[in-house]
């Protein structure tokens, strides 16, 4: 009699998990830290924070996460890097709302020289995503007049994802402010600050398994990414998901990708691969939008300048499906 059980376990449907990254626009309590020019996010500063806003901030932000890939893995993301969060206590007050706290998750986070104190950070599941070691590692800058431009750093960690050890890392680039042209060559350095660090991690296992995600400031087709991160042993899966409708950010009526993670190749290998890529998306629900107005359809953010608006973030959250063949 044949065994059924043993030939259907043989056949069996892949688990699907999900990766992700969102920049969670200005993730600050509502403490002054006298070291950060951090003012504006206190009760006495330009944007009138107050626990009230930060408490529902907190909760709307951890609903989304909650949320992000379910569609395909019927579960929370494994692992979700941030950008634009203030400390350690913001982070581990986001694993603690309701949404999230049976879930767990915990943080690697590190405080970064950003002249504003906004860092990025990673969130795991610890049945998921075993941390073996961290890191953070500075991207030195230079103003136009020979200063040091402080940045975010990069923060790098590894571990075992789903048993399969994974190095992450995590960025946030220099901001456009200053004008496009005038600011890519921070951008550019970033990249090749990225790639020194995997060029490192390949020299010690060629093979070695790399997610790099984060909030670029560039999208898949600039400079930084094309010529500068992205080489033959990287795949960029985000490439075809910003279009004239649709990104992960929208700046004067114009959409931008430049949230984004990109992939060692050795996630797209057919076979013999027990973690292996199966899509990437943007998770632009229409409950994450501004529902009318001339703003309509884009990402409904906590503030508009001074103004409340008790938004989410100006930032969509991008994610990758992975199956794991056990």
């Amino acid at each position: 009699m044949k065994d059924t059980s043993a030939f259907a376990k043989a056949h069996s449907e892949p688990k699907k998990i999900s990766v992700a990254f969102y920049n969670l626009e200005n993730l600050f309590d509502t403490e002054d830290d006298p070291n950060t020019l951090d003012d504006d996010f206190t009760s006495d500063g330009f944007k009138n924070w107050n626990g009230k806003r930060y408490a529902n901030k907190l909760n709307k932000l951890s609903r989304v996460i909650a949320k992000i890939g379910h569609k395909e893995t019927d579960e929370v993301p494994v692992l979700l890097g941030v950008a634009e969060v203030e400390n350690k206590d913001v982070l581990q007050s986001l694993i603690a709302t309701k949404a999230l706290k049976d879930l767990g998750y915990d943080v690697v986070h590190y405080d970064s020289p950003d002249e504003r104190g906004i860092d990025v950070g990673l969130l795991y599941r610890k049945e998921n995503f075993q941390v073996l070691e961290s890191e953070t590692i500075s991207v030195y800058l230079e103003s136009e007049f020979g200063q040091q431009d402080y940045t975010r750093d990069i923060l790098h960690v590894t571990g075992h994802l789903m048993g399969v050890k994974t190095h992450i890392l995590v960025n946030h680039w220099p901001s456009r402010r200053s004008g496009v042209e005038e600011s890519e060559p921070k951008r550019i350095i970033a990249a090749q600050k990225n790639r020194m660090i995997i060029d490192r991690i390949q020299e010690q296992k060629p093979e070695a398994r790399i997610i790099v995600m984060g909030d670029f400031n560039d999208g898949p087709h600039n400079e930084s990414i094309k010529n500068h991160l992205v080489q033959k042993d990287l795949y960029n899966p985000m490439v075809f998901l910003n279009t004239r409708y649709e990104g992960s950010l929208n700046h004067d009526f114009e959409w931008y990708l430049f949230d984004q993670i990109i992939l060692s190749a050795n996630f797209m290998r057919l076979h013999e691969n027990p973690l292996r890529y199966n899509k990437s998306d943007i998770y632009n629900e229409h409950h994450l939008t501004e529902f009318r107005g001339r703003f309509k359809r884009n990402p409904f953010r906590t503030y508009a300048g001074k103004r409340y608006l008790g938004g989410y973030s100006d930032h969509f959250p991008v994610y990758c499906i992975f199956e794991h063949h056990s």
